[in-house]
């Protein structure tokens, strides 16, 4: 089973949970928020059911909500046109899909998304194509290194499809796939603070 199947299967009920940590999100929202402006077109990967793109919306002049689930993206679309928000696109695609465009963004958000992808370094460094000189690269990753029990765990669950794929990321780890890819670190902090869940803004060198 691909991980995009396991997303199909698990989409309505996903869309239904609640946030874990509510301020935690709020918080990062807002930051992600101070970062980006009316004029911006912004690129948002492994977007789920679009729910933190359709609030940044109305601050952006267009956002792209992608994800590689198709159950995902048509709850994504069912909000978006509920909502009447007109300047989002809500597509399937992967980290690179031609699907996405050629144009550089003026930003490209990945949150909660690193540690799902098998080739991170391969998948940031397309990332880093995908955004303009200066641009901004925002990402919010769990970094699960140290909870070595989970890999067992997720391995078995996997096997009969009942997890996707998970990296276990240390924050230097994670840091380095950013700052390999050609970005340069200007805000970081764990929002929330345990697993960590590790928040970076990056700049485009």
């Amino acid at each position: 089973m691909t991980d995009a199947t396991f997303w199909d299967r698990v989409a309505r009920r996903y869309a239904k949970s609640p946030i874990k940590d509510q301020a935690a999100y709020e918080y990062t929202l807002g930051r992600t928020q101070s970062y980006l402006s009316t004029t911006d077109r912004v690129l948002e990967l492994g977007a789920g059911t679009a729910s933190t793109a359709l609030l940044l919306a109305p601050h952006v002049a267009h956002i792209t909500a992608s994800d590689i689930s198709r159950e995902m993206v048509a709850i994504g679309q069912e909000k978006a046109w509920d909502a009447g928000i007109r300047n989002i696109d809500v597509v399937q695609a992967a980290v690179g899909d031609p699907a996405l465009g050629s144009r550089p963004f003026d930003a490209v958000l990945a949150l909660n998304l690193i540690h799902l992808l098998p080739d991170a370094e391969g998948d940031l460094r397309k990332v880093a194509d995908m955004v303009k000189p200066g641009g901004y690269f925002i990402s919010k990753t769990p970094c699960l290194a140290g909870r070595w029990y989970l890999r067992p765990v997720i391995a078995v669950m996997r096997a009969f499809g009942k997890a996707p794929f998970v990296r276990m990321l240390s924050i230097r780890d994670l840091e380095a796939i950013v700052t390999q890819a050609g970005f340069e670190i200007i805000e970081s902090g764990n929002f929330p603070a345990k697993a960590p869940s590790r928040y970076l803004v990056a700049r485009k060198l």
